[in-house]
């Protein structure tokens, strides 16, 4: 047990990621410690963007990208791609193309943000 947060035993635990990512795993223990319930609702919003986007939007290729994406980008940005998305519905397309279109608008927001959608070796 450390007497201080965060103790040395986390120094450099957010530089890598294993097989998910470490990048926002501060931020987002001092979001828990400033209010769980808000927090708690935050990830409820996700996890249910998430599960969204892997049943409308994968091609069977995109649950990392997804995962990435709703983990590492804000709320407010995830909720707008989600409007977007269902705003410019695309009834005759294929999962591709909507996969495509969701990738599309996810990391266009991330480049604009300087957010890389890929895990860190």
């Amino acid at each position: 047990m450390c007497d201080e947060y965060p103790c040395k035993k986390y120094e450099g635990a957010d530089l890598h990621d294993s097989f998910v990512t470490h990048k926002n795993q501060f931020r987002d223990i001092e979001k828990a410690r400033n209010g769980i319930s808000i927090y708690q609702a935050e990830l409820d919003n996700k996890i249910q963007t998430l599960e969204e986007l892997l049943t409308s939007y994968n091609d069977g290729r995109r649950k990392g990208f997804f995962c990435l994406a709703v983990n590492l980008l804000d709320l407010v940005e995830i909720n707008s791609i989600m409007e977007q998305l269902k705003s410019e519905a695309m009834p005759n397309a294929d999962v591709k193309e909507k996969a495509a279109n969701a990738v599309g608008l996810f990391q266009a927001i991330a480049d604009v943000k300087g957010i890389v959608l890929k895990l860190r070796k």
